[in-house]
């Protein structure tokens, strides 16, 4: 039962002391969800309350049955922003349509998590690289934040998650800018800075919420013109299926499926870097697929869209001392008080101050140090970051993200067809790569070659035209009578690769050459015995490293001068 509902382990071993962390984390961490919940709702195109709804369900789920005690699930900003971008055109934002849309989008990405925990397919998170991720991240950063100029300026603007539409309504609405509204946006935006880079422990957001209340309730919204989010309606969600229709289900499973994706990619990196940290659990990710997959699953029937781990409040609930998951439990319960009690309060929150928040929460989003320094390491990797970024930026959310992860993987598979090749030479008595030491002597009538990758149906070709290069660079001035293939890091040979091998021991019969091979492995050798290469190739002709291979060379030559010296002598 424990590999199913984690939460039964921590739950027979829990002590007072582990309370005693749980209490002021879960508080800190439910605290800091309100205004949080409330800003990504705004992102999603939602009215407000949903943000909370989204924080309530969703946790409670987690809680029981997740494999981290410390991961904060919620709404979360990149979750939001791709309900958005998957729902522009199907409903106009905040209308019934469209939070039944959001709620349907939660419930199939639930589905779909769960379908894939079961099927125990968490592997799938390998399949997103991180010069994907940071492209894609810094694109929905960018866009996250030009979709909050309305709030930050009081300006009329349409939302978008496409960049250069963006652009142009932020250009063309520009010069109406509302001074006391852009005044208090950036008060609340440096303030926020200020807080996190001096005070971290201190919730900025929370702070800057209660300064924006306490600002309109003495001066008045009206006197200024300041926007304010309104009433938001009190009490808890109401259990409600959302609808089930086909041609919705059709029509948002693309965005579904990218949404469970995603969510799962970051809830399972951070609660991974955690317990990593902390080394008190481990983390299963299929376990994680299940959990979330439920918390949206039921989350949905509450009110709750799409959601999984936040960065900002996992890091908040840890650093509070959260042990277990009654932190999450304790979350949950302060946004169900506000939820029945203080929603009154929230009525004069300035739209500016969330858009403030938001703002600042995406900002360590846009990684421009960490694409910089692949652009030094790795120019091929940085260019799929850039086009990560350039297609989420111009083309969609959905655009951009799968074609990322299509990209990354023709990447490695080019890199796959193309191993690492060398030709080695002496040095010391070791054997390197010529290219890289030229001082390295290559051995007379030996063409000595290492291949750093498998031998396959894609690499072979590319194996076949390395060693008929080197072949033809020695020339009839260095004619070649052995060819030794160091094979210590071929991991598997398959059966194209075996018959391409057939082919060039014909080649090399004709023209008198032997081939041998040093440092073959298990699954290499098991490959060649079962296509019968080994018997052909000769036993006497696999050996433990390059040296033997060259000293029985050696021994060999000088058994043979001895038996003919004998033989002139007698």
């Amino acid at each position: 039962m424990q590999r199913f509902i984690p939460s039964v382990g921590w739950l027979k071993s829990y002590k007072r002391s582990d309370f005693l962390g749980d209490l002021p984390a879960g508080l800190t961490v439910g605290v800091m969800l309100i205004p949080q919940g409330m800003a990504y709702a705004l992102i999603a195109g939602l009215p407000v309350v949903y943000g909370l709804y989204a924080a309530l369900v969703p946790q409670v789920v987690y809680a029981f049955l997740g494999s981290s005690r410390q991961l904060a699930v919620g709404p979360v900003a990149m979750d939001s922003l791709l309900v958005a971008s998957g729902l522009t055109g199907l409903a106009i934002a905040g209308s019934d349509r469209y939070i039944e849309l959001a709620l349907l989008l939660a419930f199939m990405m639930g589905v779909m998590q769960l379908l894939l925990g079961m099927l125990r397919m968490g592997f799938l998170a390998r399949f997103l690289s991180r010069p994907v991720i940071s492209g894609f991240t810094s694109a929905a950063a960018l866009i996250i934040g030009l979709n909050q100029l309305p709030s930050l300026l009081g300006i009329e603007m349409g939302r978008s998650a496409h960049l250069h539409e963006l652009v142009l309504e932020a250009a063309r609405a520009l010069g109406s800018s509302h001074f006391p509204t852009l005044l208090l946006s950036a008060s609340a935006v440096l303030v926020l800075f200020v807080l996190r880079q001096w005070a971290p422990r201190v919730p900025g957001a929370l702070v800057v919420v209660a300064a924006g209340i306490g600002f309109v309730t003495l001066v008045g919204a009206e006197t200024y013109g300041i926007r304010t989010i309104g009433a938001i309606p009190s009490g808890l969600p109401h259990f409600r299926m959302p609808g089930l229709h086909w041609d919705d289900i059709r029509t948002l499973a693309p965005v579904a499926a990218t949404i469970a994706l995603i969510a799962f990619m970051e809830a399972f990196s951070l609660a991974q870097a955690v317990s990593q940290r902390r080394g008190d659990h481990t983390i299963d990710a299929n376990q994680e697929l299940r959990a979330l997959g439920l918390a949206n699953f039921f989350g949905s029937m509450f009110g709750a869209y799409p959601t999984t781990g936040g960065f900002s409040r996992t890091a908040v609930n840890e650093r509070a001392g959260a042990m277990t998951g009654v932190s999450a439990l304790i979350s949950a319960a302060v946004v169900g008080l506000t939820l029945a009690f203080l929603t009154p309060v929230f009525r004069h929150l300035p739209q500016a101050v969330l858009g403030a928040i938001i703002v600042v929460a995406v900002a360590g989003l846009f990684d421009v140090k960490y694409a910089r320094a692949l652009w030094r390491s790795h120019r091929e990797e940085a260019l799929l970051l850039f086009v990560t970024f350039g297609l989420t930026a111009f083309g969609g959310m959905v655009l951009g993200i799968a074609a990322g992860v299509v990209l990354s993987l023709v990447l490695t598979l080019y890199r796959s067809t193309r191993p690492h090749a060398a030709e080695l030479g002496a040095i010391a008595g070791i054997y390197r790569n010529v290219e890289r030491f030229p001082k390295a002597t290559l051995v007379p009538g030996w063409l000595i070659v290492r291949y750093d990758g498998p031998l396959h149906y894609a690499s072979q070709a590319h194996f076949q035209e390395f060693l008929q290069s080197r072949l033809a660079a020695r020339g009839p001035a260095q004619p070649v009578h052995t060819i030794l293939l160091h094979a210590e890091s071929i991991p598997y040979i398959d059966a194209s690769a075996c018959a391409m091998l057939s082919s060039l021991l014909d080649e090399w019969q004709q023209r008198s050459i032997t081939f041998k091979l040093a440092g073959t492995i298990g699954p290499a050798r098991d490959a060649l015995h079962r296509f019968g290469l080994m018997e052909r190739i000769g036993a006497a002709h696999f050996h433990t490293n390059v040296e033997d291979a060259l000293h029985e060379q050696e021994d060999s030559q000088q058994r043979k001068i001895a038996t003919q010296t004998a033989l002139s002598e007698g």
